[in-house]
């Protein structure tokens, strides 16, 4: 059985999903087909960071220990922060998705974390 809170999406389906998204006026919402949508309303990965709760990614910096930080908490290294910050946004009811795919590198992984309400509304976990 796999883990609700975590859901993997290849890089493709990753851009995908970015494409399917708009933001207008701070609110990340689903595109509607037929729906017209202005440039300034597509969401890239800095868009996107904007509304997680926490991220590990090579495009955006994170500001892994200024999150750490956020949630009272020390590491020893950015792996532990990175554990300790997922562990605090999951045990909260948030959703992980994890991005894969060759063109991810093994050192600099692809994680974001949303809120279950966020997800639920962009589509990643079902209504």
């Amino acid at each position: 059985m796999t883990d609700p809170t975590t859901i993997t999406l290849s890089a493709d389906d990753w851009q995908a999903f970015l494409a399917g998204l708009y933001d207008r006026d701070d609110r990340l919402d689903l595109r509607v087909p037929g729906e017209t949508y202005s440039r300034k309303e597509a969401v890239d990965e800095y868009v996107l960071s904007a509304h997680a709760e926490a991220l590990q990614s090579a495009m955006v910096d994170g500001d892994l220990w200024g999150t750490l930080e956020d949630i009272d908490e020390t590491a020893g290294s950015e792996e532990e922060a990175w554990d300790k910050i997922r562990a605090f946004y999951l045990d909260r009811g948030c959703v992980l998705v994890r991005v894969t795919g060759p063109d991810i590198h093994p050192d600099e992984p692809e994680e974001w974390i949303f809120a279950a309400g966020l997800a639920r509304r962009l589509g990643l976990l079902g209504a």
